[in-house]
């Protein structure tokens, strides 16, 4: 009898850093639930993909609304009756670079700014997790993506919503990695480093296929494999 793939659930995955993960999952054999907050451009990104031969499901989601996410539990129950893999790549930049430094200094920061940062990039998360771990069933995989601008032991002045959000993504990592330690569930942060996104500018030093290798990588940890540790290139970075 054959077995079933895989379940994964990719956020913010229309596009980017999220499509590609989908591409690289799908094409490693899991069955890849896209998700985005407009379910137009989520349809035509797995149309997109469905063209060069990679088959996705695309959800709407938005993780900033618990209804929502809701709505993705009954869909992955209902379907599919579990969930594997959940990876939590939905991300916001709202800090004000464009400008100029001091309008993103932490001595001028909206903290309506700060607010938004963490309802997308650190509520979604934890209400993704709430919500979709208990389909894991004890075995599953939860990969959040985090940033190099999160580290406490590097960590410089500008831009706090952002800041403050991915450090606070690493802490939930650490402790969802710890209430989960007599589980085969492994909770890892990533950093995919500086990628060409729209959000990392065409400047950027990495393609989407290299950001998204250390994602992939632990969204298909073996059962030996490393849980509550923050990773690049596939090694251990101090938070």
């Amino acid at each position: 009898m054959e077995k079933e793939p895989k379940v994964a659930v990719v956020t913010g995955a229309n596009r980017g850093l999220g499509l590609e993960t989908c591409r690289q999952l799908a094409q490693a054999g899991l069955q890849v639930v896209l998700t985005s907050r407009d379910a137009d451009k989520g349809r035509a990104a797995a149309a997109d993909l469905a063209a060069g031969g990679v088959k996705v499901t695309a959800q709407v989601l938005d993780v900033t609304d618990a209804r929502s996410i809701l709505r993705l539990r009954d869909f992955l129950a209902a379907e599919y009756g579990r969930l594997d893999v959940l990876v939590n790549n939905a991300g916001v930049f709202l800090d004000p670079l464009d400008q100029g430094r001091d309008a993103a200094s932490v001595l001028h920061a909206e903290v309506e700014t700060v607010r938004a940062s963490m309802e997308t990039n650190l509520y979604g998360p934890l209400r993704l997790s709430q919500a979709l771990i208990p389909l894991m069933q004890g075995r599953g995989r939860v990969v959040n993506l985090s940033s190099g601008m999160g580290q406490l032991t590097e960590m410089n002045g500008c831009c706090p919503g952002y800041r403050f959000s991915k450090t606070a993504l690493n802490a939930l990592t650490r402790v969802l990695a710890d209430e989960l330690n007599d589980t085969d569930i492994k909770v890892n942060s990533v950093c995919p480093g500086w990628v060409r996104t729209d959000m990392g500018g065409p400047d950027a030093t990495r393609s989407l296929a290299e950001g998204a290798d250390t994602i992939v990588w632990l969204a298909l940890l073996d059962e030996n494999g490393p849980s509550g540790g923050f990773f690049r290139d596939r090694k251990p970075l101090a938070w």
